[in-house]
């Protein structure tokens, strides 16, 4: 059995070079929400120097609210938006010998993407037009995977061990108690879970099915690089490998 264990970084924590010794998929904020030129060109570097699958992180071009304020914007203006930061990321990637094999939108892109088919379809075609050889990472039982799928290309569905879901497998909202899960045990069992069962409890008690193919390491919390070591420890004790869910090896 294994799983794909992915990161967000590049968003101004000091703990990337660290965590990409942990996990097999990084996703590589671009600008928009967070990091910049240097950054990505220092988490590209170590992720190749680590042979970690390189993924573009775009995101909703909103560095004043880290990329989490939803926008209601023309369909056109999102796939601009979405292939102007996989290029930026894509020339630094190509400079040090690596590629893009994955893109993970972010924030409130990623949010409304996995219920509404206007902007599933805007970010799926900015992919295609890209490189259809690049996957992506959607919120797993979502609208977003039949987007990207129906455009060609490869849906990796993506779970959320830390954070809250409700009955009809969408994650709770930041906003709403029940979001964040901050108890590690409990972070742990349903790491465990997901992988082994196929499954998550929601918020209301009902189990919710889910397809984990990979799951999601926030990085940004100040215990972020010790719990990401219990992680990647406990899925070793359980006989679960972590292998890059693209394939994609540096």
């Amino acid at each position: 059995m294994e799983i794909d264990l992915n990161a967000d970084l590049g968003e101004g924590c000091n703990t990337d070079e660290a965590l990409l010794d942990l996990v097999s998929s990084a996703n590589i904020a671009c600008g928009w929400h967070a990091g910049g030129a240097t950054a990505m060109r220092d988490c590209v570097r170590w992720a190749v120097s680590k042979g970690v699958s390189i993924g573009a992180h775009p995101s909703f071009n909103d560095p004043e609210n880290f990329g989490r304020k939803e926008m209601d914007l023309p369909a056109g203006d999102i796939y601009a938006g979405v292939l102007y930061q996989l290029g930026a990321l894509s020339a630094i990637a190509q400079a040090e010998g690596g590629r893009i094999a994955h893109v993970k939108p972010h924030g409130a892109l990623y949010n409304q993407a996995a219920r509404d088919p206007k902007i599933a379809d805007a970010i799926a075609s900015a992919v295609h037009d890209f490189d259809p050889s690049v996957a992506v990472f959607a919120l797993a039982n979502s609208g977003f995977v039949t987007a990207v799928r129906e455009a060609g290309l490869t849906a990796i569905e993506e779970v959320f061990a830390d954070r809250g879901y409700r009955a009809d497998g969408s994650l709770v909202p930041r906003s709403q108690p029940g979001a964040l899960l901050d108890d590690e045990e409990i972070v742990l069992e349903r790491t465990l879970a997901m992988v082994r069962d196929q499954r998550v409890q929601a918020v209301d008690g009902q189990w919710v099915p889910l397809n984990a193919q990979t799951i999601c390491l926030h990085g940004d919390g100040p215990h972020a690089l010790a719990f990401a070591r219990r992680i990647r420890a406990a899925l070793a004790d359980a006989g679960i490998d972590v292998q890059a869910a693209s394939g994609a090896r540096v």
